[in-house]
């Protein structure tokens, strides 16, 4: 049996995998969060890996609170480096492989076109700094590592973008959203699926193992800006809200954010054979999901 550790598992993309968990009933699930295991505590670490022995560890922890993190950069650090090498080194010592979940913030130049895994990453800010830090900390500590880097990801649970702007959208009349900052949104339902695709293909041989250590990029099809997200979702939920288009220069932030953080998926799609839906497919079957299209038929 393939026993799989989903860390940070009230998050949006651990709450994910559980929802997914019952395809795959020939697989045991554990789930820990900060309660169950501080993952900054590295005795408590190794323990318990050594207890569990298992297969692979999903690492969804993370200290994502980006601008909070410019004023809190030492915890910053402890969870989305410090806490990672721990991670790594308990995976390691127990052959365990590890999938731990990256950011598009890592890559913060002038690019324009979408950026592949061998790309030159520029960190800004401390958020992106300490997730770079903990990518590299995973691949050198453990050989059996594959970092996933992602983009602006979104879900039924927790808070994100997609319910942010419904509830805005409902209380005012108005609202001002930046339009230079150009990505894709990611359905944390597809980053799910495609992590245990990963496993599935891996364990059964269909993809050979040593594929497994490498980087990839995984967000959905498509390009848009925030604004063109918010103006999507307003359209699909029928919100009667005006969306007006702002540079960053008018919105700022304590943390810096990129600029165009596009990314290739084509080496994910080559490997492993997975599908990843456009952008607007995903945004509907959420918005199903919280029943905001649920009398549309699309």
């Amino acid at each position: 049996m393939i026993h799989i550790l989903v860390t940070g598992a009230n998050g949006q993309v651990g709450s994910e995998i559980r929802e997914l968990a019952n395809n795959y009933p020939d697989w045991k699930f554990t789930y820990i969060d900060i309660e169950e295991l501080d993952l900054t505590n590295r005795p408590g670490v190794k323990d318990f890996f050594g207890e569990h022995k298992f297969n692979y560890c999903i690492n969804c922890a993370a200290y994502t609170a980006v601008d909070k993190a410019e004023s809190n950069e030492a915890l910053a650090h402890k969870v989305n480096a410090t806490a990672v090498k721990y991670v790594a080194e308990a995976c390691r010592d127990n052959g365990t492989g590890l999938i731990h979940l990256s950011t598009d913030y890592v890559y913060h130049n002038d690019q324009n076109t979408p950026f592949k895994e061998g790309d030159i990453t520029t960190p800004k800010g401390v958020y992106a700094r300490t997730k770079l830090e903990g990518d590299l900390l995973a691949q050198e500590i453990n050989p059996k590592t594959l970092i996933l880097r992602t983009s602006w990801v979104y879900s039924s649970f927790g808070e994100n973008f997609v319910k942010t702007m419904l509830r805005l959208g409902r209380d005012k009349k108005e609202l001002s959203v930046i339009f230079d900052q150009i990505g894709s949104p990611t359905y944390a339902t597809d980053l799910a699926k495609a992590m245990l695709l990963i496993i599935d293909k891996v364990e059964s041989g269909e993809v050979p193992a040593e594929k497994f250590n490498d980087l990839y990029h995984f967000s959905n099809e498509g390009v848009t800006s925030w604004y063109d997200f918010a103006k999507t979702i307003f359209s699909l939920a029928t919100i009667d809200c005006v969306v007006l288009p702002i540079e960053t220069k008018d919105y700022p932030t304590a943390a810096e954010r990129p600029p165009f953080s596009l990314l290739n998926k084509a080496k994910i799609k080559e490997t492993f054979g997975v599908e990843v839906p456009y952008w607007r497919d995903s945004l509907k079957k959420c918005l199903k999901l919280l029943g905001e299209i649920r009398f549309r038929s699309y």
